[in-house]
């Protein structure tokens, strides 16, 4: 589904990337773990093709992102730390607008059927301000799916959810894999991204220092090994 090569993104003498390459099969979810600077965010958008690298190949499903940033944006679901919802508009109002916006299937069939994904078709006549944080997450993700993407890009997608929200979201990631997709979880906390990846990788300073799969390392291993790759920088939540 994915793979970055040599991947390098320069802000004047600094290096906010250096080299990281990665290869995530269909089906495969990523737990990208960094403290916060580490180069994570940075990441997920140049794989987003939101961020031009410096240099470094990126290749999704086939197709050179980097040349063909058109074709692949399709392909891809981003859900960053801000969820981009209007809050006085209902749920269903939230999708037709993106759906108008991006040129997509706007019927109210379509909307409902993204709504039901995630479990709030009961609240498609509720205005985005009387949301929780999980619902919001939630609705966030009905927008990205209504471009049917097959790669997933969640930044601390976990971040601020109740022990529900958190289960919801584990059953919804292991779904979608199960369908194909892939996806990258990023966070600078354990948590529940762990439960629900194949493989781990810890970023720290722009540089990949770690890319193994989760089966090779108990919790407490990769809890010791994360604090001393990265010097305890930042405690763990």
């Amino acid at each position: 589904m994915l793979v970055l090569s040599g991947i390098r993104k320069s802000y004047g003498h600094g290096l906010a990337l250096d080299d990281v390459s990665v290869d995530l099969p269909d089906g495969q979810c990523l737990a990208l773990l960094g403290p916060n600077g580490a180069g994570k965010t940075t990441l997920l958008r140049v794989v987003a093709t939101l961020l031009r690298p410096t240099a470094g190949r990126i290749e999704i499903a086939g197709i050179d992102a980097r040349r063909e940033a058109d074709r692949a944006r399709p392909l891809i679901g981003m859900v960053g730390h801000g969820s981009r919802l209007y809050e006085d508009l209902t749920a269903m109002e939230n999708l037709r607008f993106w759906a108008v916006m991006a040129g997509g299937d706007c019927r109210p069939a379509r909307l409902h059927a993204a709504l039901q994904q995630v479990e709030l078709e009961s609240a498609a006549a509720d205005r985005v301000r009387t949301f929780s944080a999980g619902m919001k997450r939630r609705l966030a993700l009905a927008r990205i799916l209504l471009g049917q993407p097959r790669l997933l890009l969640l930044d601390e997608p976990f971040t601020e959810l109740d022990q529900r929200g958190r289960k919801w979201l584990g059953e919804f990631l292991l779904g979608f894999k199960s369908s194909g997709g892939a996806v990258i979880v990023a966070t600078h906390s354990f948590g529940s991204g762990l439960a629900v990846s194949d493989r781990v990788a810890i970023l720290q300073g722009g540089r990949l220092i770690l890319d193994r799969p989760c089966g090779d390392l108990s919790w407490a291993e990769l809890r010791r090994l994360y604090e001393s790759l990265t010097e305890g920088q930042e405690a763990l939540a």
